[in-house]
């Protein structure tokens, strides 16, 4: 008489633990492609617009973001655009060095906004050289201090919008003004479909390293 195979015996509790990995597994699975996909949106955070005392247009950028600063300027939102000026390339002093005369890329930029019919006594450069958004962020707060202003907004690269918003809300607290972020319709990044053009996985790959940095307190 031949006794048939005997099943391999498995325990209520494996197969319970096996479920709950299998759910773990599904849970991060989709928490990461929800992550993935609504990462461009959360870096790239805007604030509802309203009338401010100025318009504060970081440096970064020839004229994506200046062009930005001039139109709201034009749309009634501001009576003023203040551009931060950027370090520039050490060649630069070698240039002027040689007798030769170069403007900076924020004075080419301001000259750009006048052609366009923005008064020149509506834009100013503070002096400071920043070099980085913190930096800024100190300018704007001895600007809101000196002036009394309550609500500014600032406008950069829709990417960096997050992290602007983090280091000037950090910088400002207790400075009792408004900070509205704008991230320029003339940049072309697409937040919503940000893995379909290279520029802007590239410019993804180096903002998420600074924006934790800033949240981890390494940010300058």
């Amino acid at each position: 008489m031949i006794t048939p195979p005997v099943p391999p015996f498995t325990s209520s509790s494996g197969v319970k633990l096996r479920r709950i990995l299998l759910i773990v597994v599904l849970v991060l699975v989709v928490a990461g492609a929800y992550g993935f996909v609504r990462l461009g949106t959360y870096l790239a955070r805007e604030d509802p617009l309203q009338k401010s005392d100025a318009i504060f247009v970081l440096a970064g950028t020839e004229m994506t973001r200046p062009l930005e600063g001039a139109d709201l300027y034009r749309e009634g939102y501001a009576p003023r655009i203040v551009m931060t000026r950027e370090t520039q390339e050490p060649a630069f002093a070698i240039i002027e060095h040689r007798g030769a005369k170069i403007s900076s890329q924020v004075e080419r930029a301001r000259d750009v906004l006048i052609e366009l019919g923005i008064p020149a006594t509506a834009i100013l450069i503070p002096p400071r050289i920043h070099d980085s958004t913190a930096a800024e962020a100190i300018t704007l707060r001895e600007l809101v201090e000196a002036n009394h202003w309550r609500s500014v907004i600032v406008v950069s690269s829709k990417f960096h919008l997050r992290r602007a918003h983090f280091a000037f809300e950090r910088e400002l607290r207790g400075a009792g003004v408004q900070i509205l972020m704008r991230g320029s319709r003339y940049d072309d990044a697409m937040p919503e479909r940000w893995w379909r053009q290279r520029s802007d996985i590239r410019d993804i790959l180096q903002e998420v390293p600074k924006f934790v940095a800033y949240i981890c307190g390494l940010g300058a």
